[in-house]
């Protein structure tokens, strides 16, 4: 049976990621990037689709396991009747290619230990030729080669479509295993024992980590887990940072709501800038930002919500049928047909990145300008076309109000570049146009009657993304309109002590069924109620979120408050950046006088 979401670890290279169960099976990995095809898929299926399995023989969930200080090296533990053992995980910074380093030591007594090796590649659908090495096994299919290399001998089952091993660990012994991925077609090798590969991958982490300056009182130790967390979905090929390494967990448990996140999304830019840049992460916010400019660059309107990790900008959807989906949630989708969708808020956010970029000093040249002032006529001339909106809603597209006030954060910024830095463009007439956004809004936008801004013109229904209204300087966060919306949210959109992002009553996203409530949405209630000065509600409320991270500190997109369950897409960037903007506003306006 698959294992709870929470109960998954992350490691990865910086340029892909595995997820490594309590139970000591690998059951994710795609190679050689985070959106190519997976060899182990268990995940999304059952052990037939390909995982690997290292644990006491008598099974059972870790004891303890915590990452080795601030770093991505994992250590689970299991204390057994006759002893105990000490599983290490870890992927070496990617030099060349992927590798997994697996070492089983013996910490007390004597444990008897099993492994299973299901390899399958193409998201566990082809079944690959393995035959046995002097020192371990290999496996080809097609342009995949997998290698896993052990002083133990593997046994072959099942016509060598799996393979097994058993031995005893003692204390004070060292078993080291090694994955190593490579095109079929080349024969190069690149040999690294675990040792050094181990020093060398702990020094990464922890010089990476020590080069943050900011982090925030109290949750510092969670905040550098979700930078880490940032740091390892970063592409170091390119700067693009995925949504989440992993795609199709549901948004409801045995539901449909199943998306590929191994995609970088536009809309993550802004409140990825400016967590990564307030900590201090500066080089890895200049890539994004970089990353960013070159995936929007081109004609406007073909701007996309989300490209590849290099800035692919076709990414089909498929339906992969021969995997049962996550506790049989179904469709498997990878590809995303969401990055077809006119999306108007993305256009403000990509101005926004720039403006925050542009602010702190960063290298922004002209070319950039060129290219705002090409998306801002775009946004001229677009803004009142109905759109499909942050949600990605599959139903048809709609005068979203949180689209139409980051259409007004697009002319606003475009108007602070003039202002601010000396910039040449048609100011006045960008003035207009933002004004006439923001009378258009307060006029259709707010509903009197319900004391809020609503999801749509001419809609009573709300939708937590307005809580980014204040915060992205539409309106103060006192303004009476704010603070009704801030209310309402409370009042309509909270579950259980989380908030969700809309309801579906009249099935408006198109889609069948309802989901988990969404953290980053609850994370932004904790950020305006902070700006509010009702810091104890802000500060109850981060507590709540953080006590449904999982025991390593890690979040996924959303929380069951039924089942008592992380559900979503694992980890997930966009609420790890919300926790770590949360923290940073609690923490400056608890550090405010009265």
């Amino acid at each position: 049976m698959t294992q709870r979401i929470e109960d998954y670890a992350l490691i990865g290279d910086t340029h892909t990621a595995a997820l490594v169960g309590r139970d000591g099976s690998l059951d994710w990995l795609c190679v050689p990037r985070f959106d190519s095809a997976a060899c182990f898929a268990a995940l999304l299926g059952t052990p037939e689709n390909g995982r690997w399995l290292l644990a006491p023989k008598d099974g059972g969930p870790a004891t303890r396991r915590s990452y080795r200080g601030h770093t991505l090296v994992l250590d689970q533990e299991w204390d057994t009747p006759t002893g105990s053992v000490r599983i290490t995980d870890f992927m070496p910074p990617r030099h060349h290619r992927p590798r997994v380093f697996r070492r089983v030591q013996g910490l007390r007594g004597a444990v008897e230990m099993i492994g299973e090796l299901v390899i399958r590649f193409e998201y566990g659908s082809q079944i690959p030729w393995v035959t046995q090495t002097g020192s371990g096994v290999r496996a080809v299919a097609g342009p995949d080669e997998v290698e896993i290399d052990s002083p133990l001998q593997w046994s072959a089952r099942a016509g060598h479509q799996q393979h097994e091993l058993a031995f005893v660990i003692k204390e004070g012994d060292e078993v080291d295993f090694r994955l190593h991925w490579a095109p079929s077609y080349d024969d190069e090798v690149h040999e690294v024992e675990c040792g050094p590969a181990l020093d060398q991958t702990i020094s990464f982490w922890v010089d990476w980590c020590g080069g943050l300056t900011e982090v925030h009182g109290e949750w510092e130790p969670l905040v550098r887990r979700s930078l880490l967390t940032l740091k390892s979905l970063t592409y170091a090929v390119t700067g693009g940072i995925v949504a989440a390494p992993t795609t199709s967990l549901p948004e409801a448990l045995g539901g449909a709501r199943n998306w590929d996140y191994r995609y970088c999304w536009i809309r993550d830019a802004t409140l990825t800038l400016e967590g990564l840049g307030e900590a201090g992460a500066v080089d890895e916010a200049r890539a994004w930002f970089h990353w960013l400019v070159r995936a929007a660059a081109g004609n406007p309107d073909q701007l996309q919500v989300m490209y590849g990790v290099a800035g692919e900008r076709r990414l089909p959807e498929l339906e992969l049928d021969w995997l049962n989906g996550y506790e049989s949630s179904l469709p498997v989708r990878v590809g995303n047909a969401a990055s077809t969708q006119f999306q108007l808020d993305v256009f403000g956010e990509l101005m926004e990145a720039v403006h925050l970029a542009r602010s702190r000093g960063g290298d922004v040249t002209p070319v950039v300008w060129d290219l705002q002032k090409v998306l801002v006529k775009f946004v001229e001339d677009h803004w009142e076309q109905p759109d499909q909106g942050i949600w990605e809603l599959r139903g048809p597209p709609q005068p979203l109000v949180y689209s139409r006030v980051m259409a007004w954060v697009a002319m606003d910024r475009a108007v602070k570049a003039v202002e601010k830095f000396g910039l040449e463009g048609p100011v006045e007439r960008w003035r207009e146009v933002r004004d006439t956004i923001h009378e258009q809004v307060l006029r259709q936008g707010y509903n009197a009657e319900v004391g809020s801004f609503t999801q749509a013109y001419g809609s009573t229904e709300l939708d937590a993304s307005l809580l980014l209204v204040p915060l992205m300087g539409f309106l103060p966060v006192n303004d009476p309109r704010i603070v009704g919306t801030i209310e309402a949210v409370q009042r309509e959109l909270m579950v259980n002590g989380f908030v969700i992002r809309y309801r579906n009553t009249s099935g408006v996203d198109g889609l069948p069924g309802q989901e988990g409530t969404f953290l980053p949405c609850t994370l932004w209630l904790v950020s305006c109620l902070a700006a509010l000065g009702r810091c104890d509600e802000a500060r109850e409320m981060l507590l709540r979120v953080l006590s449904v991270a999982n025991d390593v500190g890690l979040f996924s997109e959303e929380y069951d408050t039924e089942r008592k369950r992380l559900v979503g897409n694992f980890p997930q960037a966009f609420t790890h950046v919300a926790f770590i903007n949360a923290a940073r506003s609690l923490a400056n306006a608890a550090a405010q006088p009265d």
